[in-house]
């Protein structure tokens, strides 16, 4: 069973739209975040002159599905936010639009520490393929004693466990579903079954499965040949899939040249159709035939019921 954690948030200036720090229980490290138009009140913070990890968010133009992530360290952050806030032509960076940085509140964090984290973050990120990275090629950095690489090991887990919470999914792992229906444990009613959606009509076929909250259809899977719904919704989704080579074209229709994952059963279920679908009713569960909704109010039902049960 999995840990519960505890995470404190505090709205700065009470807003949602301006900064934000949050800490876990029991960790050291700090998190301010906020966007770019606060940088001014945020570089006046006392975490600012710190030594720290920071993150430069902002969206691709070229990618519609993944931002754009520098990854940095110093031992003055605020002063290095302050370089990357110049025009670019002055040595800036234009692409970003939310920053992040993570400090120690016991302030033990030193260069070397940074400098190690960094390049796991990058390592990290690079490997994940959630986000396209700014920096290059990440340069691995060893010159860390052996108790302090176990340290920093303990507090990039703790990076990548508040950042999804703060918005930022770009060091969040891909889960992959299993492509065997027999490894999913009967035991375990929670687990998603495998989805199947078809069209013969168009000779659509697709197999997806859901986990961790996110819907995966998988490698294989066929799809419509091009988008002939309305120019709205998941067309952009659709267009993006097809330029990154993740829907491959195939004699009339699409094939997806990997798993991929989408937000909903409902986007999974558009991209493959080619048009709205609703996720809901379009995907059928392997075996018991069941519609996606149909298996979910399942499970909510039978959760309900234990609920009711352990209170008599």
């Amino acid at each position: 069973m999995t840990q519960g954690r505890s995470i404190r948030l505090f709205l700065v200036d009470g807003t949602p739209n301006g900064l934000l720090t949050a800490e876990i229980m029991n960790w050291t490290g700090h998190v301010l975040t906020g966007p770019r138009s606060k940088l001014s009140e945020l570089v006046q913070r006392p975490e600012c002159g710190r030594t720290g990890i920071y993150f430069l968010v902002g969206p691709d133009p070229d990618n519609s599905l993944r931002p754009l992530v520098y990854i940095g360290e110093s031992d003055d952050v605020g002063t290095r936010l302050k370089q990357h806030n110049r025009p670019e032509e002055k040595g800036g960076k234009d692409f970003w639009e939310k920053v992040c940085l993570v400090t120690s509140k016991d302030q033990n964090l030193t260069k070397a520490h940074v400098k190690y984290l960094e390049s796991l973050l990058i390592q990290n990120a690079g490997q994940v393929g959630r986000c396209k990275l700014i920096n290059g090629t990440a340069h691995e950095y060893i010159n860390l004693p052996e108790s302090d690489r176990a340290d920093m090991a303990f507090f990039m887990e703790q990076i990548r466990t508040v950042l999804p919470v703060l918005g930022f999914d770009f060091l969040r792992e891909t889960s992959r579903p299993s492509r065997e229906p027999e490894a999913t444990p009967a035991a375990e009613p929670e687990a998603s079954p495998r989805f199947n959606l078809e069209v013969p009509r168009h000779g659509i076929r697709a197999t997806g499965q859901e986990i961790d909250g996110e819907f995966y259809v998988f490698k294989g899977s066929l799809a419509r040949g091009s988008w002939v719904g309305t120019e709205r919704g998941y067309q952009s989704l659709y267009n993006q899939l097809c330029e990154d080579g993740v829907l491959v074209e195939s004699d009339g229709t699409r094939i997806f040249n990997e798993d991929q994952s989408f937000s909903s059963p409902s986007a999974a279920a558009a991209v493959v159709s080619g048009r709205s679908a609703n996720g809901r009713t379009s995907w059928k569960a392997e075996g018991s035939g069941l519609t996606y909704g149909e298996w979910q109010d399942r499970q909510v039902s039978a959760a309900a019921a234990e609920s009711e049960l352990q209170l008599t």
